[in-house]
């Protein structure tokens, strides 16, 4: 009896490996992706959440109405919009300087896009806010309102 041809054998296997690299590349490679993409947006959530509060900090200590809290907040996440994401309340609602008790910085509508080549989605924030008592909102003399 012959033994069967091994080279014959070799041969119908040559492009077995790349096709099985091919899969299996594809799928750890979306993986990867998806990966970091959801690093990206736990960045980015946690970015909104810091803006927010350094936003709300910034209200209680500088004049009301101050522009430099949503130029600060922008330093903290760079794509955000102070005039459509950005909502500083004064509270109780209709206060003066003097009498406002409590400062709330919210900010909504905060949509992350993707960058996942082939797939663009866009994700909207939930809204968050923080509410922090009032302080002296003076901003002369005062270093962190410059």
């Amino acid at each position: 009896m012959s033994r069967p041809n091994s080279r014959a054998g070799a041969s119908c296997q040559l492009g077995v490996a790349a096709v099985e690299f091919a899969l299996v590349a594809a799928l750890l490679f979306t993986v990867l992706l998806g990966v970091m993409e959801m690093g990206r947006l736990l960045w980015t959530w946690n970015a909104a959440v810091e803006a927010t509060r350094l936003g709300a900090r910034l209200a209680v200590v500088c004049t009301k109405g101050d522009p430099i809290i949503g130029t600060q907040m922008q330093g903290r996440l760079p794509s955000l919009n102070p005039a459509t994401n950005i909502t500083i309340d004064y509270l109780p609602s209709g206060c003066t300087v003097a009498t406002c008790q409590e400062v709330r910085v919210s900010l909504k509508n905060y949509v992350h896009t993707t960058i996942i080549p082939f797939v663009p989605l866009s994700l909207t924030l939930p809204p968050f806010s923080t509410t922090l008592r009032r302080e002296s909102m003076d901003s002369t003399n005062n270093e962190v309102c410059q």
